[in-house]
């Protein structure tokens, strides 16, 4: 695929991440609240992957019961009982009526998806302008931690996350506090060179850490073996949705497929996916996402290969 007009926009972009901070609107994330009695019991056995501890956050697998991928996402413990299911906004309906087919008693799944919004706070400049416009020290706030947070006068969710691989913050609030929140972060961002950025670096920037997508590297047609999520997954645990079937891979003869990343060799042309993969004249796998990545200027792609 020939590189569009965007590529030197994406890289400045990609620039002011490395380098300073930028500023990514995430209200395309889904967002669930599960609460409940039997919140966690519920949540330990949707899910493959151990739980987050109170203020804590993590990387969760969801298996079917096949043992084939459902969601990879993301599991927010805020305390008191009161957990969060992050995703693609995209998959909302179809998460959702997996949850309600799912569902126990003692357990409340609810769909946050026109509630709440919110922007990510990108680069090494990024804890500066946050802790400006906080109303408490988040300095404590370490990798892969939340609370709630006061940022100005707008209530808040905040994660210090990033799929980007600098340092970062998810910022969550109530929708009709969307436009406030960000102009909060822009005028007190201004002093430290803030830029707004879109999906298209984050897609770069994923690529360089090999960080897969659902649609691409994740589908419920792969299994967890197959796109590394196994190490994700949490084995002693008494039982969850497709741990038999999964175990049955992770002991037998592994999968047939394995996700790697690749280097291009080009010049002006990016892989953008089912590209076939070669080796010694034979075709040995395939593309599933490719792109070019500015911070390491080099193209790259993952691909599953046999």
């Amino acid at each position: 695929l020939k590189r569009s007009n965007a590529h030197a926009i994406v890289g400045e972009e990609c620039k002011a991440i490395r380098q300073g901070v930028a500023l990514l609107d995430i209200t395309g994330f889904s967002r669930f609240e599960v609460t409940g009695p039997n919140a966690e019991l519920w949540l330990d056995y949707i899910f493959a992957s151990k739980l987050p501890k109170s203020r804590r956050v993590r990387l969760a697998v969801m298996l079917s019961e096949t043992g084939k991928l459902k969601g990879d996402l993301t599991l927010l413990n805020w305390g008191n009982g009161k957990y969060w299911i992050m995703g693609s906004y995209y998959l909302r309906a179809w998460h959702m009526r997996w949850f309600e087919e799912h569902v126990q008693d003692g357990v409340v799944v609810r769909d946050l998806g026109e509630e709440v919004c919110g922007f990510a706070v990108i680069g090494p400049k990024s804890l500066s302008v946050v802790q400006k416009v906080a109303e408490q020290d988040i300095s404590g706030l370490s990798f892969m931690a939340c609370d709630q947070i006061d940022i100005g006068l707008i209530s808040s969710h905040v994660a210090r996350m990033s799929v980007t691989g600098e340092l970062g913050f998810e910022i969550n609030c109530r929708m009709g506090d969307h436009i406030a929140l960000r102009r909060i972060l822009l005028e007190n961002g201004q002093s430290f060179g803030i830029h707004e950025y879109g999906f298209n670096a984050l897609l770069s920037m994923r690529l360089e850490k090999s960080f897969g997508i659902w649609s691409a590297e994740f589908t419920q047609g792969y299994t967890p073996g197959m796109t590394g999520l196994d190490r994700w997954i949490s084995w002693e645990k008494k039982d969850f949705i497709g741990k038999e079937a999964s175990h049955l891979e992770k002991t037998g003869n592994g999968p047939d497929q394995k996700l790697v990343t690749l280097e291009v060799d080009t010049n002006d042309s990016d892989a953008s996916g089912f590209e076939p993969i070669w080796k010694n004249g034979k075709r040995v796998g395939f593309i599933t996402s490719g792109g070019y990545g500015h911070r390491v200027q080099k193209s790259l792609a993952i691909g599953l290969i046999n």
